[in-house]
């Protein structure tokens, strides 16, 4: 059997630690994980009804087309049902826009520190990565916008990025989509942005009304609480969309999670709460690691990659051993760094508690 050479070596997705394993493999009764930038709070009980009722229909295919989904979302955002296209979360968007635009040899421009899916998805088809540093942890357009050439196909913006919680503005997007040739697809990935409440944060939609080359990718994984179902989308110019669809598979979102999604985007008082809350954490914790000298990024997102100032994986390791499941930050590019997700008032206090507790013993040992 000959795989494509090209993937052979490719490193595989490694998701955050299960709380069922560390429980079992450290003999724990209580496990918190805060590693994956799920919701805390789960889903909106709309969501979960929502499932309930679809548990009577699982022998039947799915709409393959979502359609009231899809009739719901573009109400929503005031875009056209053909500016639409759902996936098996906003993951599967990202593959088939890679699927749908890259041959071997095309470029691909994105920071050298994000969601390593872009990545991962454009050396499958057989892309070429071009990488562009950040500043201070931030995309620094004008400097992807320099790495672009008439071979590249398309651009990646994570906004808020992932892993660094940092944003750019709208009159800085803007500016580079001014910029950019209108023949490169720039992907703006906005699957947080229901938790940014900053002003300057980039009004997609609106961008989107004059830049055909433009795709926001969303998501009912974070601030929805959908994220086992796996069910996101993304918004474009229609023939954009058109393309994108070519290579969708039949059929790849479920009964359920079109159910659940269609439930939680109308339970508008849910999300209002949870961003609430988020806010509040991202208070809280950033005012700690503050108290114990420890540097952040600014977190616009539901988590906070903070600099602990030690090797990663040995803080990572000892807060496994105290219950708490966080994101080493050497594998992200960040070898002293953790991504913490912001979790509820008793999660967060817990999780300061340990990781008080485990600088100081390190400390001891140092």
């Amino acid at each position: 059997m000959q795989p494509k050479p090209h993937v052979v070596h490719l490193p595989v997705y490694q998701p955050g630690k299960p709380i069922e394993d560390v429980k079992r493999e450290l003999g724990l009764e209580r496990v918190v994980k805060l590693a994956s930038n799920e919701n805390p709070f789960g889903c909106s009980p709309r969501a979960k009804e929502a499932v309930l009722r679809e548990l009577e229909r699982l022998s039947l295919y799915p709409d393959g087309a979502a359609v009231a989904l899809t009739e719901e979302v573009a109400r929503r955002h005031g875009v056209l049902s053909e500016q639409l296209i759902f996936g098996c979360g906003s993951d599967e968007v990202i593959e088939m826009i890679a699927k749908a635009f890259f041959l071997p040899g095309d470029e691909t421009v994105m920071a050298t520190h994000t969601f390593s899916q872009y990545r991962h998805n454009a050396a499958v088809e057989g892309a070429i990565i071009v990488e562009a540093e950040m500043k201070d942890g931030t995309h620094d357009l004008d400097a992807m916008l320099a790495k672009v050439t008439g071979r590249t196909k398309v651009v990646w913006i994570c906004n808020p990025n992932n892993p660094t919680g940092t944003i750019v503005s709208h009159a800085e997007v803007a500016a580079f989509l001014a910029k950019v040739s209108p023949e490169v697809l720039v992907v703006l990935d906005e699957a947080y942005i229901e938790y940014v409440t900053a002003p300057d944060y980039p009004n997609g939609l609106a961008l989107l009304q004059r830049h055909k080359n433009l795709i926001l990718l969303r998501t009912f994984s974070k601030i929805y609480g959908l994220a086992a179902l796996r069910i996101g989308y993304g918004i474009g110019h229609p023939d954009v969309i058109n393309l994108v669809n070519q290579v969708r598979p039949p059929f790849n979102t479920t009964r359920t999670a079109q159910a659940a999604a269609l439930a939680a985007i109308q339970d508008e008082e849910f999300v209002q709460r949870c961003r609430e809350a988020n806010s509040e954490g991202i208070r809280y914790l950033t005012g700690e690691f503050a108290r114990m000298g420890l540097r952040h990024y600014p977190a616009h997102g539901n988590f906070i990659l903070v600099d602990v100032g030690k090797p990663s994986g040995e803080v990572f390791q000892a807060l496994l051993h105290k219950g708490y499941i966080v994101r080493a930050g050497a594998s992200l590019g960040f070898p002293t760094s953790l991504r913490v997700t912001v979790g509820s008032r008793e999660q967060n206090e817990g999780l300061i508690a340990a990781l008080a507790e485990t600088l100081a013993e390190r400390v001891v040992q140092a």
